[in-house]
């Protein structure tokens, strides 16, 4: 069967209806996806965070659409700071744990995860409750805190970001899945899908120098996320992106889902509650044709738990 024929008898399944959920902003999208294309975009609403991705990934067709038996994974959560999970900080573990156990369920026989942290990478991995949770799964977490692990590539298609160095996992691995948390950030106003991707770059404390936004923009030109998976379950509403207590966080219960980054970030600031233009990375990724932030023209299903 077809990719766009399995995606639509999934969704014709149960969620044809559209069900209208209290998404904030996303709330104006449409609700009812379309029969004639792809899903583009899966919002969940309601649910703890593994049970929100089972709904969100099955209404794209299931994980073995995009991890084939024997491929080796890269699972990319935002573990920059060493916080608990309660700081809204970094990606939620449970949603990583599940990530993990999904890959390994559709017959992946290596997944990796790793992030280019900003405090010590030991501690950021242990107290962000990330590596007990990608350990447990069978995932093997691994380091990124060295140049070493790094290979030059060119970017064609960047405006001022002309080369980077990547991680050499990323280069190496099969499929890449992007699993960013949403939050405010000082410099970037937010941080979400093609944000997270700095910690895949060594060379990203010069983005700042030459202009972070347009190198974000940039670099997503030359990185395809195969999927975006979103945390919103926590949202740290202030004093991004790390935070100075629980108080800067509110309970949103939420995930969002996509192929595509530039989509994924266009939806997530929607359900902030700000337009996409109005962060200046996703307004400039949507200028160069990354992805459209016009959230009217494309497919969404919307999922309550």
């Amino acid at each position: 069967m077809r990719r766009r024929e399995f995606i639509h008898k999934g969704v014709s399944a149960g969620l044809m209806t559209g069900i209208a959920l209290g998404f904030g902003k996303l709330d104006e999208l449409m609700a009812v996806p379309s029969t004639d294309r792809p899903v583009d975009l899966v919002a969940v609403k309601g649910g703890e965070p593994d049970v929100m991705f089972d709904k969100a990934i099955a209404a794209l067709g299931g994980m073995s659409l995009y991890v084939k038996k024997g491929q080796k994974v890269v699972v990319k959560p935002n573990i920059g700071w060493d916080k608990k999970p309660e700081m809204g900080a970094n990606t939620n573990p449970l949603l990583v744990k599940r990530i993990v156990e999904q890959c390994f369920g559709a017959g992946a026989s290596e997944v990796y995860v790793f992030d280019y942290t900003c405090n010590d990478w030991r501690k950021c991995y242990q107290n962000s409750g990330i590596r007990e949770a990608v350990e447990k799964a069978g995932g093997k977490m691994v380091p990124a805190n060295d140049e070493s692990y790094y290979v030059e590539v060119k970017i064609p298609e960047g405006k001022k970001l002309k080369n980077e160095k990547v991680h050499r996992l990323v280069l190496e691995t099969d499929v890449f899945i992007n699993v960013p948390v949403l939050k405010h950030h000082g410099g970037g106003v937010l941080s979400i899908a093609m944000k997270n991707l700095m910690g895949i770059a060594w060379g990203r404390g010069q983005w700042h120098k030459i202009d972070l936004q347009q190198c974000i923009a940039d670099f997503s030109t030359y990185h395809k996320s195969t999927l975006n998976v979103i945390d919103a379950y926590r949202v740290m509403k202030t004093h991004g992106p790390q935070g100075v207590s629980e108080n800067d966080t509110v309970l949103m219960k939420s995930l969002l889902i996509s192929p595509n980054a530039v989509i994924a970030d266009a939806a997530a600031a929607k359900l902030w509650g700000m337009e996409p233009e109005k962060v200046p990375h996703i307004r400039i990724a949507g200028e160069m044709g990354i992805g459209t932030i016009d959230l009217e023209k494309i497919n969404i299903v919307k999922i309550k738990v």
